[in-house]
């Protein structure tokens, strides 16, 4: 009997359509949305870099998504188990056992920035930017993120804020607590983007956004986009295998990964139209990364009309980004350990949360006190960042499409694309197609990239 089978008849399952868009887009939808995606087009050819961007959503990223809601909903399982019961006694379920990890491991060092949203939500609410210039605020921030106290007391805070919400369970917790979290996401963005609109020569920011170049489009921005629109939709990690065991028989899988593609690239081109106007209203330069968020806009906000409610509702936004995606990374390990050791949900939260928080730490001293200490030339944070990126996503990715495309019993991949052909299967051979051929090549090729091995 496979492990956790006496359990399958308890699981939960979302209980709406709108439940399992926003726990999936919130998957989707982190820091990386608000900070780097927007610059990352604007120096790759504005709306030329956005355009080739959502070709490779189509083309890359909704099929591999699909892929993995397919593992997930047919399997009921978690990420391990779903592997087992799909293709048992085979070394299948080892993919299964890299998403668990690869979710584990980001969540500790995503735990170390989202812990930083918190602190400077916190400082925005006390009014600390006011009167500092550039120097000042940047002093300010390598103060606090190379100290030993503060930074680890906001992240075991943002780590309890994630647990609280997963040991409550699927309907009552994660579908719940996405369900106002998403919207109100929206509405901050919104609210932020009416803003940056009306500022003076906000113009120059939209054009710089948005403004097609197709002189910048190179070998180097194609492999960028495709590597962004793999990394940007939660692939490769477990959490839409997750999820998708969550997933009932009559939704239909194909325009559940369509929306969260699509609300997933809207936030990133919402956070660029709310940022990029301000920064060039200001004459600052855009700078990608952390710096952007931590360094250059509270010295905006500090010289906009009504900066101080701006500052607050910013960092409430990155909040709310990061734990949208924290909670999904939890559950990949929460839902591995119910099912395949028979533990309770709130026990199972407690440990992981308690093992996450100290490699956590680990990540967020790398900056200070631990900041000589290093794992093959690369600091803990640095290293936990460079080997899941680089080369536990797509390679775990890489494996989930083959599986789909070419191990998996065809008739059940189009009994769940059909609902058990209860719908037009038309786009069954297109999926086919592309999940065999095309994912696996574009996946293999960004791999290479990242590791090196393509220099372009």
């Amino acid at each position: 009997m496979a492990k956790g089978k006496d359990l399958e008849g308890k699981r939960e399952n979302f209980a709406s359509k709108f439940g399992i868009i926003a726990a999936a887009a919130g998957s989707a939808v982190g820091l990386g949305n608000i900070w780097r995606f927007p610059y990352v087009a604007g120096e790759n050819g504005g709306g030329a870099y956005l355009l080739v961007y959502i070709a490779f959503v189509i083309l890359i990223g909704v099929p591999a998504m699909l892929s993995e809601l397919i593992i997930g909903r047919r399997s009921k399982s978690n990420a391990v188990g779903s592997f087992r019961k799909l293709k048992p006694k085979t070394p299948w379920y080892l993919v299964g056992v890299m998403g668990v990890l690869t979710g584990f491991l980001i969540f500790a060092f995503y735990s170390t920035v989202a812990g930083w949203t918190l602190h400077y939500t916190y400082l925005a609410i006390i009014n600390a930017f006011h009167g500092m210039n550039g120097a000042q605020l940047a002093e300010t921030f390598d103060k606090f993120h190379k100290s030993a106290l503060l930074p680890v007391f906001w992240q075991i805070i943002f780590i309890i804020m994630t647990a609280a919400i997963v040991i409550a369970g699927i309907e009552k917790g994660i579908e719940r607590y996405t369900k106002i979290l998403m919207p109100l996401l929206f509405l901050i963005l919104l609210i932020l983007v009416i803003r940056a609109i009306t500022l003076p020569d906000a113009g120059k920011g939209l054009k710089f956004l948005f403004m097609p170049d197709f002189s910048k489009v190179t070998g180097k921005t194609i492999l960028e986009a495709m590597g962004q629109a793999f990394f940007s939709l939660s692939l490769g990690m477990g959490v839409l295998i997750t999820y998708g065991s969550y997933i009932q028989k009559h939704e239909n899988l194909t325009d559940v990964a369509g929306e969260v593609a699509f609300f997933d690239t809207l936030v990133a081109i919402l956070a660029g139209v709310a940022i990029f106007p301000a920064v060039f209203a200001f004459n600052l330069k855009p700078e990608a990364g952390p710096g952007l968020a931590f360094l250059t806009l509270p010295g905006i906000f500090e010289q906009m009309p009504g900066g101080y409610f701006f500052a607050i509702i910013f960092f409430l936004l990155l909040v709310v980004a990061a734990l949208t995606s924290s909670i999904s990374l939890l559950e990949v390990t929460v839902a591995f350990l119910t099912e395949e050791f028979h533990i309770t949900r709130k026990s199972a939260t407690i440990w992981s949360s308690l093992v996450v928080a100290i490699l956590g730490i680990a990540a967020t001293l790398s900056f200070g006190i631990l900041n000589n200490f290093h794992i093959f030339h690369k600091t803990i944070f640095d290293f936990l960042d460079n080997v899941t990126a680089n080369i536990l996503l797509p390679i775990g990715g890489f494996f989930i499409v083959i599986f789909v495309g070419w191990v998996m019993n065809k008739s059940e991949t189009r009994a769940e694309l059909t609902n058990e052909n209860k719908m037009k299967g038309r786009i069954y051979g297109i999926f086919l197609f592309l999940v065999r051929y095309v994912v696996p090549l574009a996946i293999a090729i960004v791999f290479l990239y990242s590791i090196g091995l393509i220099k372009l």
